[in-house]
């Protein structure tokens, strides 16, 4: 059954508004992921348990955006974590 030019329109429309809204989840996760790197560079109050609840709240955050993305984030933002983390607070 072939579809008709309106279906298709309807489709590409609908696909338009997905990619929309991943870019929209995108954006707005890079947002939050410079907020918490950004928060643990600067605030010298912070503690380590402290950033370190942070960065797992941002992960829980992240795969609420994106369920299927677990690996994403592991090859990603994990190692840039470890990385402040071990700049931030000197850990070997």
């Amino acid at each position: 059954m072939e579809q008709s030019p309106t279906d298709e329109a309807a489709d590409a429309a609908m696909s338009a508004e997905e990619r929309a809204e991943e870019q929209r989840l995108l954006r707005r996760l890079q947002m939050m992921m410079n907020l918490v790197m950004q928060t643990i560079a600067q605030d010298g109050s912070l503690t380590i348990d402290e950033a370190s609840q942070m960065i797992a709240d941002s992960k829980k955050a992240a795969l609420a955006m994106f369920p299927d993305k677990e690996l994403a984030y592991e090859i990603i933002w994990r190692p840039r974590f470890q990385r402040l983390m071990r700049e931030r607070f000197r850990i070997m």
